[in-house]
């Protein structure tokens, strides 16, 4: 489940880009404006030739995208608020509120709390475009919450109050390094499902989950998944590299 989510939930998220107008449907008409550069507004975008080099998007697609971007967004940034509005109603079943910000955390490349539009020009660049690994690396990045290289479970209290990390390679961590990377994706995902899981779910499902997702990434069993095993199993399973050809044809 944990990564046929997502799968789904990216292209929930390209539904959300729509939403906003950013992914327009790319006509005969838009061609006309080939020599049209990117204007300036509020936030100052990068320049087209070097969002040509950072993208595997054309001119003409970049032109288009910058297009339903500067309608629906004239300040040039989106905040993490109204993304997470937006995102929210393709869930009115359950709270997306806490998966929308992992997911507005991995488009928010400098850590800025707003997505500008070289934010999603790159972004979808490798999710629509980039090669099999780069796709699986942002999907890493994704489950990584905390950023340190490894995704984790969770943390337990020993009987000293001490907190300690649950297989995590630095062991002992202080309050700001606590790992619960897969943990907190699960319940995220379980918020946004709602009620709309037959059978209903138990509170335990996200944990059980977490199970699963270690059984079969943690290839060396020390209780976290580096990148690398992350690569190596997907690679190894045919759906999950089928699934990555999806997004190919959405733009």
């Amino acid at each position: 489940m944990e990564l046929c989510a997502v799968a789904v939930v990216i292209l929930l998220f390209i539904a959300v880009l729509k939403q906003f107008g950013i992914l327009e449907p790319i006509s005969v008409e838009d061609s006309g404006d080939a020599d049209v550069e990117l204007p300036t507004i509020r936030h100052q975008p990068e320049g087209l030739e070097q969002l040509l080099a950072r993208t595997k998007f054309t001119k003409t697609e970049l032109q288009s995208l910058y297009r339903g971007f500067k309608n629906e967004c004239p300040s040039g940034l989106v905040d993490e608020e109204t993304f997470t509005l937006i995102y929210s109603r393709f869930f009115p079943q359950g709270d997306a509120s806490s998966y929308a910000h992992f997911l507005f955390d991995a488009f928010d490349a400098d850590r800025n709390g707003a997505l500008c539009f070289q934010d999603f020009a790159v972004g979808l660049s490798v999710l629509l475009r980039g090669t099999e690994q780069q796709k699986l690396k942002w999907t890493f990045d994704l489950y990584d919450v905390n950023k340190d290289g490894y995704v984790t479970k969770e943390v337990t209290v020993g009987n000293t109050g001490g907190l300690v990390g649950w297989g995590h390679p630095d062991g002992d961590l202080p309050a700001p390094c606590v790992p619960q990377d897969m943990l907190e994706i699960m319940k995220s995902i379980y918020a946004m499902m709602g009620h709309c899981t037959e059978p209903a779910l138990g509170a335990s499902a996200p944990a059980q989950h977490v199970e699963l997702f270690f059984q079969k990434m943690d290839r060396n069993r020390d209780g976290v998944v580096t990148f690398e095993e992350f690569l190596a199993t997907c690679q190894e399973d045919k759906d999950i590299m089928s699934s990555m050809q999806i997004f190919h044809n959405v733009l």
